[in-house]
This record gives structure tokens, C-alpha cells and sequence, in this order.
């Protein structure tokens, strides 16, 4: 399934494209940006294969992830990304990220790219339940979460090996119901 262009009020999600390269970099590259994920800094060879790989995914079918660009309106502007993969089509569940240069933190363009993805995770996937991890120190991550209406549901403790040293998680999620009921 091909992701349809999505305006918010202030943002467009769109697919990423070759074009992208230098606005994913100058963030993926950022050591505070990628301090509590499990990859990164960035190389300019690692920012590629990023980059290709989410190019393939467009072409995949049955398809399973989508890593989306979040452009700002104003002035078309690489921001970050977002994304949603199918983690269990059984289950209809999936699972939501996202990463964003860290001049546009703190400014609520996650919150408002994350709800555009979950909308699209529920009504366009089909899914059941939506959820996130993050680390429990990624305070801002916490909150965006929580924003969007997910629920902390679980501490998961040491279950992720990130740069030389075991690190917890939060889950989040949402179910369904609990989207339609906010609407």
C-alpha cells in the first residue's frame, strides 16, 4: 500500500525520497539527537542505507513499514521522520517511531506527525493496537507519547543491548477503541 501525501495543520507526511539525503543527515548525524536510539551518529554511508531501505519498503507488497518524511508547510522543510511498521498482521499490531532535528523539538511537531501516523495506522493498516518504546531517560519521547494518548503500559528492564551497555524501555500503546473514543 502506497502512503497517500497527509496535511496537518502545520506539517506534511509525506513518502521519503533520494532528495532527502541531506536533511536526514544533518540530523541522523547529530550525537544529542541519537542519544537514546539504538543507532547513529550517522555516517554518510549509514544515512544511505537508511535511506534506501526505506525507499525499497515503498515498493514491497504486502507491505509492512513505512518510514514517512514530516515536511513542514510553511516552507517545505525536512523536519524529521515518523514511521509505522505492521509488527504482527495476525494480531493487527504495529508499531510507531520517530525522529526529528533537534531545532524543531519541544515544538509539538512530533505530537502532530504521530497522531496523523496512528490515524493512519488505524483507519488505513487496520490496526488494532499501536505501541511505542522509548527510553525511560528520553523525557520528551515520554510525553510526546503520552500526548498522543497512549498509555505506559509496561517498564521493560535491561531488554535492549545500546552502545556498549544494556538500557530499559517504556511501552506504550493504544488500542482501537481508545483512538475511535478520542475522536
Amino acid at each position: 500500500m502506497f502512503f497517500n501525501v497527509v496535511e496537518t495543520e502545520r506539517l506534511i507526511l509525506r513518502e521519503l525520497n533520494k532528495e532527502d539525503f541531506a536533511s536526514i543527515h544533518s540530523y541522523v548525524s547529530d550525537p544529542e539527537v541519537c542519544r537514546y536510539q539504538t543507532w547513529g551518529p550517522n555516517s554518510e554511508a549509514d544515512t544511505q542505507c537508511f535511506l534506501d531501505g526505506s525507499i525499497k519498503y515503498q515498493f514491497d507488497s504486502p507491505r509492512y513499514h513505512y518510514e514517512i518524511a514530516v515536511v513542514t508547510r510553511a516552507d517545505n522543510k525536512l523536519i524529521g521522520s515518523c514511521s509505522i511498521h505492521i509488527t504482527n498482521l495476525q494480531n493487527r499490531e504495529g508499531s510507531i517511531g520517530y525522529c526529528y532535528n533537534k531545532q524543531y523539538w519541544r515544538s509539538g511537531y512530533a505530537s502532530e506527525a504521530a497522531k496523523a501516523i496512528i490515524k493512519f495506522g488505524f483507519e488505513d493498516l487496520n490496526l488494532h493496537r499501536i505501541f511505542a518504546t522509548c527510553d525511560p531517560n528520553n523525557i520528551g519521547s515520554s510525553k510526546v507519547l503520552e500526548k498522543i494518548g497512549m498509555k505506559r503500559e509496561g517498564h521493560l528492564r535491561e531488554n535492549m543491548w545500546q552502545k556498549g551497555k544494556w538500557r530499559d524501555s517504556f511501552v506504550y500503546s493504544i488500542l482501537e477503541d481508545e483512538y475511535r473514543n478520542s475522536l
